[in-house]
Parts: C-alpha cells; structure tokens; sequence
C-alpha cells in the first residue's frame, strides 16, 4: 500500500512559476518510479514527467519540456514538480503517481494515484 498526497496548487499568471509536492507513505519510495499526469476538462489525463527511483533518470513530454523539473528527496518520501513560464494550456488538475518499472506513459500502466491538485493558469 502506497499513500499519495499532492500540495502546491493554486492560481497564477501566465508566466509564473508553481511548485508541486507529492508526499508518498511507506518505507520502499525509492523503488518506484514516480510520475505527474495531468487533466484538464473535457480531456484525457495526460503525461507530464516521470523520475525514476534513483531520481537519475527523467523523461518529460515535449509540451513541458524545458519549463518543468521533476524531482525527488527520498530522505523525505517526497517527489516535486517545479513549473516555470506557465501557459494557460497547463491548466489541469496535476496528479502524482507511483510505479514500479521504468517505462510506463499511459494513466492505466500506474498503480498508486494522489487526489490531484488544481493549477490554474491565466491570461
């Protein structure tokens, strides 16, 4: 069983910078792979980023590369998501999830998921 909480959220003009926590439970947080995915209405959830346990590794989607930093504390069973120049179109509900293979893109492929959190972006 793995717990996952997201913070952070909130709103902020297009332009400016958020960063996003997921606090994971238990005692195995650097042997997952650790994703954000995001929703916006009317859409499918979609992929941001993934880190893998190690934090070694990261893979973004192109629409937030170069804008966005994954990152991970495992000291603290905490992974981050750093967003700078903020779009309207990152507007979505941002989830944090956890897996235990490298790899995986698609919502269905990740089996521990957090709440969400909501980031609104405006013009």
């Amino acid at each position: 069983q793995v717990q996952l909480a997201e913070s952070g959220g909130g709103l902020v003009q297009a332009g400016g910078s958020l960063r996003l926590s997921c606090a994971a439970s238990g005692r195995t947080f650097s042997t997952y792979v650790m994703g954000w995915f995001r929703q916006a209405p009317g859409k499918e959830r979609e992929f941001v980023v993934r880190i893998s346990g190690s934090g070694a590794a990261t893979y973004y989607a192109d629409s937030v590369k170069g804008r966005f930093t994954i990152s991970r504390d495992n000291a603290k069973n905490t992974v981050y998501l750093q967003m700078n120049s903020l779009k309207p179109e990152d507007t979505a509900v941002y989830y944090c999830a956890a897996v235990k293979s490298w790899g995986k893109t698609r919502p269905y492929e990740y089996d521990y998921w957090g709440q969400g959190t909501q980031v609104t972006v405006s013009s």
